[in-house]
């Protein structure tokens, strides 16, 4: 018997995806020329959006960078050294003050309590602009812990010393101890960490735009070629919606590298004669601050403190006066090599002036009170004339004007910075979309020559 016919039966093809299905219909319309065209319309329109948006997503970042730099980051390190030295002058008023005993002038008084509110103050500034858990807040947790301590202890001290007891002594060393070991430390942290932050701003907001840049150039390039192949196939020189779309985007290029380039010099002026003469005077001021509490210490204390140097025992508080005098004269040469102008120049050497003529006091001092002539040394250090009192006010006010003119300087230079990048982000974007409007009507131009 024979066998049944076999039926075959034909596998289907597979089912094409969608994106070989495209692949497809654009390999075709390129065969064409308006199929070209329509892909080059949209290639072009492409290009200058991406341009557009990378434009203005990148000067976004660096402007808002730019912004933190002049608002937000350097205030604060300011307000951070501004704690700093409020602490340390209301120590060196704490020991002034309890020097002058029963003789304490309202001023004194005045003075510790105005460093002391100042510093509160700064304190609930930097914690209100502190991110949560930073270790900029566990800084100013710590201070804001230590500074009722500090004030309860000089409190006792003056108490005792009012009543001719010499434990007030040991109170306002332990409050001078507290302070040294534990307050200015972490107020020094929180000027770092407010430093730094400053640091990371500036590094935001200088870099080149480098993507936006490289893609302003490929569509500029792309343009110019697009218009070039009109030309070589029509003999028409300028197609209306092209040279539009070029003319846009050579200014958003134009804009972007001009325009950031003004930006980072002023960002650049504001930190080499802004910034670093600011940190160089703020540590200055502060060693003149340390070295007036040492300096007042060295007669409270009497010799209760001392130190070996060598073979030598000296009264420790006479040292750290040294040691904080020669800071101080360091850092007064830097900043008179960092001036630039008349008016950073002039209250920069008049503490240099007024820190000579100190140290030349101070010396006169410590050798009456060697000799045994307290009373004598006491009039060399606070007296009303001749003493070392008007030597540190005369530093500590030179080198307060030559921080505002600084701060002055800094303000200046970084607004101009910020305002060279000022409507660029949204320019940018308008202009973008102009000029891939201007490549469309110019491609659908020659595309109408077709219907």
């Amino acid at each position: 018997m024979a066998n049944p016919p076999t039926t075959i039966t034909a596998t289907p093809p597979g089912r094409r995806t969608a994106f070989a299905e495209g692949v497809d219909q654009l390999r075709s319309a390129a065969t064409t020329e308006p199929g070209r065209l329509r892909i080059i319309g949209a290639v072009l329109a492409l290009l200058v959006v991406a341009f557009g948006a990378v434009t203005s997503w990148q000067m976004s970042d660096r402007t808002a960078a730019a912004d933190d730099v002049l608002h937000k980051s350097q205030p604060l390190s300011a307000a951070a050294a501004d704690i700093y030295r409020s602490l340390a002058d209301a120590n060196t008023a704490a020991s002034s003050g309890f020097l002058a005993g029963g003789q304490e002038t309202a001023e004194s008084r005045k003075r510790y309590e105005d460093d002391i509110d100042t510093a509160a103050a700064k304190l609930i500034t930097a914690a209100n602009n502190s991110d949560a858990g930073s270790p900029s807040t566990a800084a100013i947790t710590k201070l804001n812990k230590l500074l009722p301590e500090y004030k309860g202890l000089v409190e006792r001290a003056r108490t005792y010393n009012r009543q001719g007891f010499p434990v007030g002594g040991a109170y306002l060393r332990y409050a001078n101890q507290k302070m040294q070991d534990e307050m200015l430390p972490a107020a020094e942290d929180l000027y770092k960490k407010e430093n730094q932050r400053l640091q990371d701003d500036y590094a935001a907001a200088e870099p080149y735009p480098w993507a936006a840049i490289a893609l302003g150039v490929l569509a500029l390039a792309a343009l110019g070629w697009a218009q070039h192949r009109n030309y070589r196939r029509t003999n028409r020189v300028l197609n209306h919606g092209m040279v539009a779309a070029s003319a846009a985007s050579a200014v958003v290029l134009l804009w972007l590298v001009v325009g950031h380039s003004v930006a980072r010099a002023g960002l650049h002026d504001s930190y080499d004669h802004g910034v670093r003469s600011l940190n160089v005077l703020h540590d200055a001021r502060i060693a003149s601050l340390k070295a007036r509490g040492n300096e007042n210490l060295t007669l409270v204390a009497r010799g209760a403190e001392t130190v070996k140097v060598g073979e030598t025992t000296i009264d420790a508080y006479d040292h750290d006066f040294t040691e904080e005098i020669a800071v101080l004269g360091k850092g007064l040469a830097a900043a008179a090599k960092l001036a630039d102008d008349q008016a950073g120049e002039k209250p920069v050497s008049t503490a240099e002036s007024n820190m000579a003529e100190w140290k030349k006091r101070h010396t006169a001092a410590r050798a009456q009170d060697d000799n045994g002539n307290y009373e004598q040394a006491l009039a060399l250090v606070i007296g009303a004339k001749g003493a070392t009192a008007q030597c540190f006010d005369g530093v500590d006010a030179s080198l307060a004007t030559a921080l505002d003119h600084e701060q002055h300087e800094f303000k200046q230079a970084a607004g101009d910075g910020l305002d060279a990048m000022g409507g660029l982000p949204l320019g940018a974007a308008v202009l973008a979309v102009l000029a891939a409007a201007g490549a469309v009507l110019g491609i659908g131009r020659r595309l109408s020559e077709y219907r």
